[in-house]
């Protein structure tokens, strides 16, 4: 009787569902009696294309680990659910005509059956759904939390607009003018807007980052999107007008090098200090700047300009320095106006070079002379009267000193991170809950009136006059009544996508509360997340954003944490092989030969070019997850996501490498299992593990080692110690039950299925799911053992593990015996075998 997942597996996971086996508690005295654990995946978009083998690699590893912790006496809490608000759904109803909803839970089931096969042990209980009324009631809820503490407000602000999909983007959506989803050209616009006061967090959304384990990568990403600079705020005077106008600057102790300065295009001052000469000129400029993305603007190395007309008086000197206007400087960042130092600013010397402004050097110590590049670091400061002599960072002082005793200037801090553009101009996502009185004011509705529920409409586009799709829902929708008999219009924005997320955390702790988001008991009890896996991809945005709105709950006292996520972690991401003809056609793998040489050529015999790249339906290299459970099964699936190195690095997936994998498991299979009568194997003993000294002390080793590098996420090193366990109890005389019990629960986190079924032959009571984990003696796990690397032909093939006093003869034994070496040698008797004792076996073939 073989070893068959395609039996086995949906076996197991009817028991685990109809047994409530992954159920996180909710009742009071089993939470009191089990300390949390509380592990989450970011979880997943559904996407109408479902799964690849990529997106499971994280889910894997958590699952594991929630696992462990069961056995070691937690109370876990491991949910899914979806985020299933945003673009893609919307965009695929107007290619579909079908709504969103039906979309979106078309893709959730498949997705959920997909999850499912893979026997990951989430409390399906708890599943969410971002787009249901009845969780978006809370989104709209916390909404109203940010408004009343003057969070949320309305603005005219220039947007980034993208006229193909008929909706606004944020910043962090836009790359070099173009969406970064789609790829589709975005214009700049001057709309109404909703806002999110984040920059009022700045400073501890920086600060508390010190007290996260994230990646330092991570923090340092965050970091450099708020973008703290510690600097100056300056007043220059315009020339003949009685207007001014302020710049910040990290650095004021470059002050008089000052030789002009720069306006964004959008700064108020520019229509009124422009000269009559120039109007013409700077009205075509702004009119053009105005159709630019500030990505687009700030990161054009041409740079681009012209001259007002005006002078600004320097503050210090008192000489006049001419005014430009320029879409490098940017009117969201600082005050929308620089100080130009062209010899100590990179941006301000092309410009600068470019238009002939005169370039004045006041820090020396630069290798290149200053006409030739900008000096960007210390030195001394010259040609800067009080100044002259010092070095920067007490110039900068000396600066600000003589700034405010001038009125000049003060010193100030600046924040690169802009607040939060929340409108969105589509109908997929949570209506916004206010309502426009007719004075034109907003008035939030109150929590009775919630959810606001999306009102069908007849299309999904924005109308014809440019309002948002909810403009196209009936009066009955849009006009709302008022206690006073006024009459107000609903707000026809919806949120972004980044609102449902924000906060999913916090629902699944108590996902069937209907009186609130979440009990108080509960929020205290599980919070915060233990541990959150994700891509990094998620760096910035998200995590900014839901950090910000964990700390306005817990302003409001909400929750008790300041942060929402303790540890983070990154995992890699899972490439593929992709085959393309000279002509960028790509072939689907099936279509493929490979050639002596290790040439890949079509079936008719032409010349491939094979690369590892991101999974693509149009490079025809996407692996279901569907097709490798069918052929291997889910357990060999879920051992090989792991296997194929560390979590967090990006590596090419091979299917040779998941037939490797099921190999193994085979192996662990035949332990336990004569596959000739299906019976257990004679090998099986009831003698004590003492029998087998040998491979008793593998197992306590690998008991220690499987859980020290499961607490690390080092998985694939934990499977490792597995194999070189299976190596070592396929070559033991006996096998004690004593022995194989304990290996089979350390086994269990990873391939669950498999160790149930072997579980339950062996007569082992209850599930091994609810089983605890087993103990290790650590004079034991003393080394006794030597590990030697095993070589066939002069490549490395394998690695066993003998005892240190082994014997030549048993060394050739273990070494032919070893996996890696059977499959290369393929059926072939070897030449020769040389034993380097303590380091090394070298099969000639």
């Amino acid at each position: 009787m073989r070893y068959d997942p395609a039996v086995i597996e949906p076996k197991w996971q009817a028991v685990w569902e109809a047994e409530r086996a992954f159920r996180a508690p909710t009742d009071p005295a089993e939470l009191a009696a089990k300390p949390k654990y509380y592990i989450l995946d970011m979880f997943p978009y559904p996407s109408g294309a479902g799964l690849h083998v990529g997106h499971p690699e994280g889910y894997t590893g958590t699952d594991v680990l929630a696992r462990l912790r069961r056995m070691q006496g937690f109370n876990v809490l491991h949910p899914m659910g979806w985020d299933a608000f945003g673009l893609p759904a919307e965009r695929a109803a107007l290619r579909e005509n079908i709504h969103p909803a039906v979309i979106t839970e078309r893709n959730v089931d498949t997705f959920r059956r997909q999850i499912k096969r893979l026997g990951f042990s989430y409390d399906w209980e708890r599943e969410i759904n971002t787009a249901s009324p009845d969780y978006y009631r809370w989104t709209q809820w916390i909404f109203l939390k940010l408004f009343e503490r003057g969070l949320a407000y309305v603005a005219e602000m220039p947007v980034n607009w993208c006229p193909a999909l008929g909706t606004v983007l944020a910043n962090e959506e836009v790359k070099d003018g173009r969406y970064v989803e789609t790829g589709d050209p975005v214009e700049r616009r001057m709309m109404r807007q909703w806002m999110l006061k984040i920059t009022a967090y700045a400073e501890r959304l920086l600060d508390d980052l010190d007290t996260l384990d994230w990646p330092d990568g991570v923090k340092d990403m965050q970091r450099n999107w708020i973008g703290k600079s510690i600097g100056a705020e300056i007043t220059f005077a315009v020339a003949d007008h009685d207007a001014s106008f302020q710049v910040f600057t990290t650095r004021p102790d470059t002050l008089l090098g000052c030789t002009y300065c720069v306006l964004s295009p959008e700064h108020p001052l520019v229509a009124r200090i422009t000269g009559a000469a120039q109007r013409a000129a700077v009205d075509a400029y702004v009119r053009e700047a105005a159709t630019r993305v500030e990505g687009a603007a700030g990161a054009d190395e041409a740079k681009t300009g012209v001259f007002t007309g005006a002078d600004a008086i320097h503050p210090v000197s008192g000489e006049r320095v001419p005014i430009w206007i320029a879409d490098y400087v940017l009117m969201s960042y600082g005050y929308g106006a620089i100080m130009a130092v062209p010899a100590h600013d990179e941006r301000d010397h092309a410009f600068a070079t470019r238009f002939g402004l005169p370039i004045r050097e006041v820090v020396s110590g630069g290798a290149v002379p200053v006409g030739e590049a900008a000096h960007t670091g210390d030195g001394v400061l010259v040609h800067s009267q009080f100044l002259d002599g010092l070095p920067v960072d007490a110039a900068k002082a000396r600066m600000i000193e003589w700034l405010e005793a001038h009125a000049a200037g003060t010193a100030r801090v600046q924040y690169r991170l802009r607040d939060w553009l929340f409108a969105r101009q589509r109908y997929w996502g949570e209506p916004i809950p206010v309502v426009w009185l007719p004075d034109g004011s907003p008035m939030p509705l109150p929590p009775t009136a919630l959810p606001v529920e999306l009102p069908p409409i007849d299309a999904y586009r924005p109308t014809d006059d440019g309002k948002p799709p909810l403009a196209r829902a009936g009066d009955d929708w849009l006009m709302v009544t008022l206690p006073d008999g006024r009459v107000g219009v609903r707000e026809t924005n919806t949120m972004p996508q980044w609102a449902g997320s924000c906060w999913y955390y916090l629902r699944f702790v108590d996902p069937r509360n209907e009186r609130a988001p979440w009990s108080e008991a509960a929020e205290r009890y599980w919070m915060p997340v233990d541990l959150y896996v994700g891509g990094v991809e998620h760096a910035v945005l998200h995590l900014l954003y839901a950090r910000f709105w964990h700390k306005v709950l817990y302003d409001c006292g909400l929750v008790h944490t300041t942060e929402p996520f303790q540890r983070l972690f990154n995992q890699g991401m899972i490439l593929a092989y992709s085959y393309q003809d000279g002509r960028g056609k790509y072939y689907h793998p099936s279509e493929v030969e490979e050639r002596d040489g290790g040439a890949f050529v079509t079936r008719t015999g032409e010349r491939l070019v094979c690369q590892v790249e991101k999974m693509s339906k149009s490079k025809l290299n996407v692996v279901s997850p569907d097709e490798v459970i069918d052929q291997y099964g889910a357990d060999a699936m879920r051992l090989y996501e792991l296997f194929m190195g560390p979590l967090d690095q990006v590596k090419p997936w091979q299917m040779s490498g998941v037939e490797g994998v099921s190999r193994f498991l085979q192996r662990v299979w035949r332990l336990v299992v004569d596959e000739r009568s299906g019976a257990l194997a004679e090998r099986l003993t009831d003698a004590p593990p003492a029998s087998e000294p040998a491979l008793n002390r593998v197992l306590h080793a690998t008991i220690r080692k499987v859980l020290e590098d499961t607490d690390a996420l080092r998985f694939n090193t934990a499977i490792a110690q597995m194999m070189i366990f299976v190596n070592e109890a396929t070559s033991s005389a006996t096998l004690p039950r004593a022995i194989v019990l304990p290996f089979l629960r350390v086994l269990s986190p990873y391939a669950p299925h498999l160790s149930e079924e072997l579980w339950e032959r062996l007569g082992a009571a209850g599930l091994i799911a609810r089983a605890t984990w087993p103990a290790y003696d650590a004079a034991l796990c003393e080394e006794q053992t030597v590990e030697l690397a095993v070589q066939v032909n002069g490549k490395r093939r394998d690695v066993i593990i003998v005892p240190r006093d082994a014997d030549q003869a048993l060394i050739e034994r273990r070494a032919l015996q070893s996996e890696g070496v059977v499959r290369s040698l393929d059926g072939r008797p070897p030449k020769k075998v040389i034993v380097v004792p303590g380091r090394l076996v070298n099969i000639v073939g």
